[in-house]
């Protein structure tokens, strides 16, 4: 059976026919399809052009056809070319003719937007509770990492000291404004394209805000030509997904750097690592890396759909058959990803001593030099003096701590005994009391801000 196949005198090239045929993509709409059905099936009827007898067979064969699905045994045939001519046969065969009216006033083009739109709706919430969940097991290590203090970086280099829960905290926050993001989406995913035909709008006289409400959407769409091409929801949540990738690569870059032998901050858990083939003292943190080499495949999805988008003339064209398929393996891989890191933080085992012997005197250079504002020096000036000295020091191959009193004067007569109070890095910590700042106090607030937003 074919929707379309009235004028031609052929039948279909049998390779132009594979190629044309988007069912294995497209059947993972097939509860959207019959949902979108069974509302526009009561909307004839509420036109006037169902009878209710016919209304009251369509209704009771899609929900037939709805079971099948979920259970299982829905069975598919070589001629159906998508899900929407497969739902549309097996209703044939379940009622008979009766199902030829149901695509009165729709089109595939209005059909398909539907279905992908619902789909996604449903697909978002599910995605967030992935995020929730790793967000969970970012606080939960902030609120166990108590006071422990580990070097921060800055170009890689080491720059000052922070808690540990602040820095777990500072992967919290990338994945919140991902939850935002598609939150914010969510509202324009939520217009319904169904009542805009093929392109030009349905000729039945339907109740397009009854049926958006029916199916859970906030509104109609306002154009038909425009509700028909619109793929911008399809771009905008493939770069909510890849900046989600994005955010989950750069913490799984710090887990692969931080789990070295050369670092050794971190363990994981034999429940998240592997081994090698040759090499048997390898622990390999190849979850880690999986989901850093997932991110690039993301953005190449997003590149490539709006490669597509781009060129597009008005309406609907063949090209938007290449839309779903990159979502839904972003959707995925982001599902496989997701409870995979929960568990491998959640499991991870944290190096204190290891951290704290990666401070050094020269990351107080700051504090060396806010130690001379506090004298009533420009911090222009400060920072050269303090410059110098972490030269001087360098030089003497000692620290900073290091460095005798009459070396600090001879830089400046400001410079005290108790100078010496600045290179205690909790001291440092607690200095930076802000809001956003890594000291005790303020994490404890960002903790507890991080759990009414959970």
């Amino acid at each position: 059976m074919t929707l379309w196949g009235g004028r031609f005198s052929t039948k279909l090239n049998e390779q132009a026919w594979d190629l044309n045929s988007s069912l294995p993509v497209d059947q993972r709409m097939a509860i959207q399809d019959v949902d979108g059905s069974l509302a526009w099936a009561k909307a004839l009827h509420l036109a006037g052009i169902l009878q209710d007898e016919e209304h009251a067979s369509i209704a009771l064969g899609l929900d037939t056809v709805k079971k099948e699905f979920i259970s299982g045994k829905f069975s598919f045939i070589d001629s159906d070319e998508d899900i929407h001519t497969a739902v549309e046969r097996r209703l044939m065969d379940l009622i008979g003719s009766t199902a030829g009216k149901l695509h009165t006033g729709r089109s595939r083009n209005d059909q398909v937007a539907t279905d992908f739109r619902m789909w996604m709706l449903q697909a978002i919430p599910e995605l967030d509770a992935a995020l929730k969940d790793v967000q969970s097991s970012l606080v939960e290590n902030a609120e166990s990492a108590g006071k422990t203090i580990m070097p921060g970086y800055t170009h890689l280099q080491r720059a000052q000291p922070i808690l540990l829960s602040h820095w777990w905290l500072s992967h919290y926050w990338p994945l919140q404004r991902d939850r935002e993001r598609l939150f914010d989406l969510t509202a324009r995913v939520s217009i319904l394209p169904l009542g805009s035909a093929a392109l030009a709008g349905t000729p039945v006289s339907v109740n397009r805000n009854v049926l958006a409400k029916s199916l859970g959407f906030a509104k109609p769409s306002r154009n038909s030509l425009d509700a028909v091409s619109d793929r911008d929801f399809a771009a905008e949540y493939l770069f909510c997904a890849t900046m989600v990738g994005i955010h989950l690569s750069k913490l799984a870059e710090q887990i692969v750097l931080y789990t070295s032998a050369e670092f050794g901050f971190f363990e994981l858990s034999d429940a998240f690592s592997t081994g090698s083939s040759i090499m048997p003292q390898k622990k390999n943190p190849d979850m880690f890396e999986l989901t850093r080499g997932k991110a690039g495949t993301m953005i190449g999805m997003l590149t490539g759909l709006l490669a597509t988008l781009k060129g597009l003339p008005s309406t609907y064209d063949k090209d938007l058959q290449e839309d779903k398929q990159p979502v839904f393996q972003a959707t995925d891989t982001l599902l496989k990803i997701l409870p995979v890191i929960a568990g491998a933080l959640r499991t991870i085992t944290a190096k204190p001593e290891r951290m704290r012997n990666a401070i050094d005197s020269f990351m107080m250079a700051t504090d060396l030099a806010d130690y001379l504002v506090s004298k009533g020096i420009p911090f222009r000036e400060t920072h050269s003096i303090a410059g110098k000295a972490v030269r001087e020091a360098g030089e003497k191959n000692i620290g900073l701590d290091e460095l005798p009193l009459e070396a600090y004067q001879a830089l400046c007569p400001a410079f005290e005994a108790d100078v010496y109070q600045v290179f205690d890095p909790m001291k440092s910590i607690e200095k930076r009391n802000a809001i956003g700042g890594t000291s005790l106090q303020s994490v404890k607030k960002q903790i507890t801000e991080c759990r009414k937003n959970l």
